[in-house]
This record gives structure tokens, C-alpha cells and sequence, in this order.
């Protein structure tokens, strides 16, 4: 007994399941074996003893009609008569012959057909032929003169013999149903056997779930609910087979593990409480800080440039008015007193720019990069004439974005390839897009003096510079705005290094939905290529490079009004370009 308390669960229920299942096969094929004779038993009866009994009665109706033939014949003497003799004859025949095939395993009922065919074939051979060949020869008179009582009494005795032998064919039908019977019922008490050890294990299983697993499982989740309900400190047993043994104290090692957390836990909370509190100082001071930082933009781009541009305004008088009339060196000296103003204003400028990207949002719609290319060369016009540059695109997608930060991106793009022309070489700039998965990728080609590898990345950074600010002007901020601006509507910017002449800096911005689902369709139909019909970076489209407001054509140099500022500084200043909404477009 000892041995199988050890058991564990599946091993009894294997047991279990094992000894029904090896009674139900054993009562399976007793049923079978039973099924097997009751069907042979029901085959005698429909298909042997049956057919039997109706052949027998057909064997005597046979002889019947050989009988009134005979007697036929011998009263009218007609051969015509003789006809249901022969025919009968000839049925005789087959019906003993079918019969013969269907007594293999009934030799009594062969021994009484044999008799039945011995008489026959006697009164045949005593009555029949006789009076045949009586009337043939000697007339009805003579031939009706054999037919007497004792040939009445033969044919008696052949009907007596078939009688016989339908008795005999009665015994052993009787016998088969008797056999039908007693294998139905055997096969009937074989199925309610099987059900009572179903119904038997089924209560058996039943009755050891509840002992071995259902109380014990309650008894545990017992232990376990006031575990859950906060008493840590509750140590969990278990009972019933090994399995849930080991289960219970696998779930108190639990408990333990949870309880040592839980006191890891506390001090955790106390900790990050205090670090809360240390938080929540350091936001207040942040709070504060930025404060004093829009506090201080507001200074830089009211109250700073105002002195700024007073200082600038007098040194450019100053420049005017006595221009030439003061040494070399005093003119030399107010010219850096301009140059240092000026270049003061641009800098809070494009700091204030670039400080209010993503700050100040006027919310994200449907942009026409077609439309900002026409402000772009609008803006750039005046930079575009004084280098002799042109500016070119193809067709350009719609995006979401907010349009004057994406204006004043292609504003600086551009502005930057033609400030970094090569000498005696008319610039030519070319943008272009191409749907590349889910993203525009925008591309600023130019043909100037290129960038090294070693140096794309450090482009990007404020205030970066890779020339003096004698050889190429600028605050060194315009391309950090792109970055930003770029990176503010999820896109990312670098420069293509494998360009064979100039400097080509392309960008991603995240294609509408419709575009990808379009082209998508178009690359499973086999149509266009998947860019939707936009320009392959490096090409002008289709029908060539456009101008201006997207028109085809000659290349021309995008024009635009130049105001008096412009004209005022120089190619420096006509550089520059305006403004685009808040922020004002530079050149780094």
C-alpha cells in the first residue's frame, strides 16, 4: 500500500485507464466473434434455409404438373398435353440442382431430397413412362387403364417424401433462429457489460479526481488566496499525490522569493520616493530656467537687437558719410565694426530660428513640395541671379509638414549650393524626389565644390565650419536648421558621398499613405516603377528640368523681386535670402 501512495497521478490514472481499457478489448472482441455468428445464422435463415423451403415447394408443384400431364395426355392422346411434363421435367432439374448448392452443412435435409428424387424418378420409371408410351401406341383406352390406385398410392408417396423433406428444412430454420436469438442476446449482454465497466471506471475516476486532485488543488488555493490577500508571512503545505507535493512547495519557494522581493521593494519605493522629491525640485528648477530662457529669446530679439541694429545703422553712416575722408585704417576699422553687426544680428537671428523649430507649430497639413519649390526659387532669386546659378526640380510629392520650416529647409539647401560654387563655374542645382518604402527621399544635387567623406557627418553640427568665414560667409547654422527641421517631421538627413562631382545632401520625409498603397498596386501590376511617376534623383522627369513654378522647358534662373536690403549689403547679403513664415531662412 505503501508503494502505491508513491504513485503519482498520471501513473494512476494510466492503471486506471490500462484495466478498462483491456476489458473493453476483450469485450470488443467477444462482441465481434458474437456479431460474426449471429450474422452467419441470420444469412441461414434469409439466405439458405429460405430459398430452401420455397425451392421444395417449387419441386413439388413440378411434379404436380408432370402428373396432370400424364393424365392429360392419357384421356386426350394429344402430344400437346406432354408439354408441362418435359417443361416440369426440366424444372425439377434446376430446382434440385439449386438446392444441392445450399445444403453444404445440412446433410439431413440432402438425404431427404435424395429420397424425394429416388421416388420421383421411381414413379417416373412404374407410372409415368408407361402411360406415355401405353396411350402412344395402343390408345387413351388402354393408356387410362394404368393409371390405378397403387400408381395414385406411388405418387402418394413421393408427395409424402417431399413433405419430408420441407419438415426437415422447418427443423433446421427453427434451429437457426434459435441461434439468432440466444447470439442477439449474448451480443446484448456483451454491450450493457461494457457499459457497467465504463459507467463503473468512469465512477472510479471520478470519486479518486476528488480525493486525489480537486481537494487537494482546494485545499492549496486556500493557501494561496490568503497568501494573495497580504499574509506574506503564511507558509503553504500540500497533500495528495507527489505532483501536488512538489507543486505546494514550489509555490511556497515562491512566496518566499515574492516576500524577500516585496522587502526589496519597500526600500525601492522609499528610495524612488526620495528621488521623486529630488525630481520634482530639479523640474521646478527646469520650469524656472526656461522661464528665464523664453525670457531671454525675448530679450535677444527685442531688447538686444535694437542696440544691435543702432550700432550697425551709425557704423554704416559713419562709412558712408566719411568714406575716404579718414586713413586707410580708420576706414578699415568701421568696416569691421559693419561686418561685426551685422554678422552679431544674423547670429541671434538663426539662433532665434533655430531655437523655435518644433516650438512654435502652426500643426501639421498637406504640403506641395511643387508649390515650396516656386517660394524657394521666389526667396533665392536675387543669390540665383548675382552667381549666374539655375535652379531646376522635378516633380515634387505631397507631404505632411508644416510649410514654411520645410520652405525654409530647401531654402537653406539650395542657398548653401550656390554659396559653395566653384570658381568660374555657373552653379546649376538640381532637386529632385523618389518614393523609396515608406518615405520621400529629397535630394539637393549641386555642382559645386563637394564635401569630404571624412567631414558629412560634422556638417551638421551648429556653428561647424570647414572654411573661414573670409572665404565663404555665414554663421555656420543652416545646415544644423535642416537637420532639425528634417528631424522634426520624422525624417533623417546625410550626405550622399558617392556623388562623382559637387555635393548631393538628401533627406526623408514620410510619404502619405495613398502614395505607398499607389505605388504598391503599380509594382503589383507591373506598371511604372514604385517612385509614382516622381523624378529619379538626378533627373529632371520626363519632360525635362522645370523652373519656377514647376514649368518644362529650357532651364532658366528662377527669378524674384530683390528689396532694398539686398542691394544695399551686396552678393553677401542678396545671399541671405528673406523671411519664411517665423523662421528666417538662412545660409550656413
Amino acid at each position: 500500500m505503501t508503494g502505491v501512495r508513491e504513485w503519482t497521478l498520471r501513473q494512476r490514472v494510466v492503471t486506471l485507464l490500462a484495466v478498462v481499457a483491456v476489458l473493453l478489448v476483450g469485450l470488443a472482441g467477444g462482441a465481434v466473434a458474437v456479431a460474426a455468428k449471429n450474422r452467419t445464422h441470420i444469412d441461414a435463415i434469409l439466405n439458405r434455409t429460405g430459398p430452401l423451403r420455397v425451392q421444395a415447394q417449387e419441386v413439388l408443384n413440378a411434379l404436380l404438373d408432370q402428373e396432370n400431364a400424364v393424365r392429360g395426355f392419357a384421356v386426350s392422346g394429344d402430344p400437346a398435353d406432354l408439354a408441362p411434363y418435359d417443361a416440369g421435367r426440366a424444372r425439377e432439374r434446376d430446382l434440385v440442382a439449386s438446392m444441392q448448392r445450399l445444403l453444404g452443412d445440412y446433410p439431413r435435409v440432402r438425404e431427404e431430397l435424395r429420397v424425394v428424387e429416388q421416388r420421383a424418378e421411381a414413379w417416373r420409371q412404374a407410372v409415368a413412362v408407361p402411360v406415355i408410351t401405353t396411350t402412344e401406341q395402343s390408345g387413351t383406352a388402354a393408356g387410362q387403364a394404368l393409371i390405378t390406385d397403387q400408381a395414385r398410392q406411388q405418387f402418394e408417396q413421393v408427395r409424402n417424401a417431399l413433405d419430408n423433406l420441407q419438415f426437415e428444412i422447418f427443423q433446421v430454420r427453427q434451429q437457426s433462429a434459435e441461434d439468432v436469438r440466444q447470439t442477439s442476446n449474448l451480443l446484448v449482454v456483451l454491450l450493457i457489460t461494457a457499459l457497467a465497466v465504463v459507467v463503473i471506471a468512469g465512477s472510479m475516476l471520478l470519486v479518486s479526481l476528488d480525493k486525489m486532485v480537486i481537494r487537494p488543488l482546494t485545499g492549496l488555493a486556500d493557501q494561496v488566496r490568503e497568501v494573495a490577500e497580504g499574509d506574506y508571512r503564511h507558509g503553504i503545505t500540500g497533500g495528495g499525490p507527489p505532483e501536488f507535493v512538489r507543486l505546494a512547495d514550489d509555490v511556497d519557494a515562491m512566496r518566499r522569493k515574492i516576500a524577500k522581493d516585496l522587502d526589496e521593494v519597500r526600500e525601492a519605493r522609499e528610495r524612488i520616493e526620495w528621488v521623486n522629491s529630488q525630481l520634482q525640485k530639479q523640474a521646478e528648477e527646469l520650469t524656472r530656467s526656461n522661464r528665464d530662457l523664453e525670457q531671454f529669446a525675448y530679450v535677444a530679439s527685442h531688447d538686444l537687437q535694437e542696440p544691435l541694429r543702432k550700432v550697425a545703422s551709425f557704423c554704416q553712416l559713419l562709412q558712408r558719410r566719411y568714406a575716404g575722408q579718414l586713413d586707410e585704417r580708420a576706414d578699415q576699422y568701421i568696416a569691421f565694426a559693419v561686418d561685426g553687426a551685422q554678422r552679431m544680428q544674423r547670429l541671434i537671428n538663426d539662433l532665434l530660428a533655430f531655437s523655435r523649430i518644433g516650438r512654435l507649430t502652426t500643426g501639421f497639413t498637406e504640403v506641395d513640395m511643387n508649390k515650396v519649390m516656386g517660394d524657394v526659387a521666389g526667396q533665392t532669386e536675387a543669390a540665383l541671379q548675382y552667381a549666374d546659378a539655375e535652379l531646376t526640380w522635378g516633380e515634387m510629392p505631397v507631404v505632411r509638414g508644416e510649410e514654411p520650416l520645410l520652405t525654409n529647409l530647401l531654402a537653406n539647401l539650395v542657398s548653401n549650393s550656390i554659396k559653395f560654387r566653384r570658381p568660374d563655374v555657373p552653379p546649376k542645382v538640381h532637386v529632385s524626389a523618389r518614393l523609396v518604402g515608406d518615405e520621400w527621399e529629397i535630394s539637393c544635387q549641386d555642382n559645386g565644390i563637394g564635401i569630404e567623406p571624412e567631414f558629412a557627418d560634422k556638417i551638421f553640427v551648429i556653428f561647424q565650419r570647414l572654411h573661414a568665414k573670409d572665404a565663404y560667409p555665414g554663421t555656420g547654422i543652416g545646415l544644423a536648421i535642416v537637420k532639425k527641421i528634417v528631424e522634426y517631421h520624422g525624417g533623417r538627413v546625410w550626405v550622399d558621398t558617392d556623388t562623382g562631382e559637387g555635393t548631393a545632401i538628401r533627406f526623408t520625409l514620410p510619404a502619405l499613405p495613398e502614395d505607398v498603397e499607389a505605388a504598391a498596386a503599380a509594382a503589383d501590376a507591373g506598371g511604372p516603377a514604385a517612385d509614382g511617376g516622381v523624378a529619379e534623383d538626378g533627373a529632371t522627369g520626363d519632360d525635362g528640368p522645370t523652373t519656377g513654378e514647376g514649368g518644362t522647358g529650357t532651364p532658366e534662373r528662377a527669378g524674384g523681386r530683390r528689396d532694398e536690403t539686398d542691394a544695399t549689403d551686396g552678393p553677401d547679403r542678396a545671399s541671405e535670402g528673406g523671411r519664411t513664415g517665423d523662421v528666417r531662412e538662412t545660409v550656413g
